[in-house]
């Protein structure tokens, strides 16, 4: 497994703490930035950590501002990428499992270093677990691709606005 990470200038500290227990657990990471307390714009780092995972160079992502949100927002902009913001364990370990996230969003004025350790760790242990999940996975994709639109040259770009209403399947009675 190899972590791509990034923060913006609220979360340095935090940042180095994610890194430090990488470290200890000998998994691989590389660091998106920021490196200095100058004001930054978050959804810069979001965007870079979350095409590094979709190059298929990463597994996963960390992403960690103020609250987590901002991150996750703009991460969740990027097809092909669940960010999931969380402040506790049990909510990251259920992200994974149920929702299959691939990147970790925390903020580092609503967590501590050894929070924020157990939640990343609870997340990098978490396997996703298919089954009715990958059912209701699946549906945030096609809902994703609903709302893309080709652009001239191939690229899919995000649209305001469906070109069709979005059509799901009828509620599975079997599924919980």
């Amino acid at each position: 497994m190899k972590i791509a990470i990034g923060c913006d200038h609220s979360a340095l500290a935090l940042k180095e703490t994610i890194k430090n227990y990488l470290e200890s657990r000998m998994i691989p990471f590389e660091d998106f930035g920021v490196f200095t307390s100058e004001s930054s714009d978050y959804p810069r780092i979001a965007e870079l950590v979350s095409k590094a995972i979709l190059s298929g160079q990463f597994d996963r992502g960390i992403l960690i501002c103020g609250t987590g949100i901002g991150m996750s927002i703009a991460a969740n902009k990027i097809p092909g990428i669940r960010a999931a913001a969380v402040s506790d364990p049990y909510s990251a370990i259920l992200a994974r499992r149920h929702n299959n996230a691939n990147v970790l969003c925390f903020g580092a004025r609503v967590v501590a270093g050894g929070l924020a350790t157990l939640i990343t760790e609870g997340w990098l242990n978490a396997s996703f677990e298919g089954g009715r999940h990958a059912h209701r996975v699946d549906l945030i994709a096609r809902i994703e691709q609903q709302y893309m639109i080709p652009t001239p040259n191939g690229q899919q770009e995000q649209t305001k606005e469906p070109t069709q209403p979005v059509e799901l399947p009828a509620e599975d009675p079997d599924l919980p």
